[in-house]
């Protein structure tokens, strides 16, 4: 395959840029590899006004590939570690995070693998993902989607999904978004009557059944099912620059 060829993980890239499609200027937090370049696509692209941090505490005025340090002339402000938090609880944030676990209401897990008292195995922790979740938009990346990844049931609630943000009441739910989950075989969001994981798109080369066959519960499939748009050559293009080492290639599970 040659350089300038569209891959599996160039169209999720794509993909993770479109969900910061009019969000302005507000902060971005990409939490991972593939989110990361996603977003940066998003800032070099239709979204400039996009503010993001080097992961630390500096804003930068333009997307930097990734890996690399920025220069002075990178930098156009400071965000010292409350000022994010000032941000998250204003709404004026959309994270995306990973998810070990997810269910069909979007409960999130990066914390455990069984029973909390006993797990299998201990992953993150909660961290930040209860406050990001009922405060501002929060979506998810999924890099290889199977039936341990998309469970009926999440082992452990780390981001609150749309089941348990209605049963906070409306002050809660109405700061609550999870605005598109995006895995290596498609696109996803919640736009149903009851907020159940619907799918939005499939990338090409991918089969409906392929889908259902490695989710562990029942999705709402629409009618005529669109194919995830591919990238252009010019965005092609953009993601080698943003990506010259090609970390976003060997993450995605094709």
């Amino acid at each position: 395959m040659s350089r300038d060829q569209a891959t599996r993980a160039d169209v999720c890239a794509l993909a993770i840029a479109e969900c910061f499609r009019d969000d302005g200027e507000i902060m971005v937090s990409a939490m991972g590899t593939s989110p990361s370049l996603g977003a940066r696509l998003a800032k070099s692209t239709f979204e400039p006004d996009l503010l993001m941090t080097d992961g630390f505490n500096l804003l930068l005025r333009r997307a930097l590939p990734l890996g690399t340090a920025p220069s002075d002339q990178d930098v156009e402000g400071w965000m010292p570690f409350g000022a994010v938090f000032d941000t998250l609880w204003w709404g004026r944030r959309h994270v995306m995070m990973g998810a070990s676990q997810i269910d069909r209401f979007g409960n999130q897990n990066i914390a455990c693998i069984g029973r909390w008292e006993q797990p299998k195995a201990q992953l993150l922790g909660v961290r930040g993902a209860p406050g990001n979740t009922i405060n501002h938009v929060t979506s998810y990346w999924v890099p290889n989607h199977n039936v341990r990844a998309l469970v009926a049931k999440v082992d452990m609630v780390s981001g609150v999904g749309y089941d348990r943000a209605a049963a906070l009441g409306p002050k809660t739910s109405r700061f609550h978004e999870i605005r598109r989950v995006v895995s290596n075989l498609g696109v996803f969001d919640f736009n149903t009557p009851d907020q159940r994981m619907r799918v939005v798109s499939l990338h090409p080369g991918v089969e409906l059944q392929q889908v259902i066959d490695n989710t562990g519960f029942e999705l709402v499939v629409p009618d005529g099912l669109d194919t995830t748009p591919v990238p252009t050559p010019e965005q092609v293009r953009i993601l080698r620059e943003l990506d010259p080492q090609g970390y976003a290639q060997k993450e995605v599970v094709e």
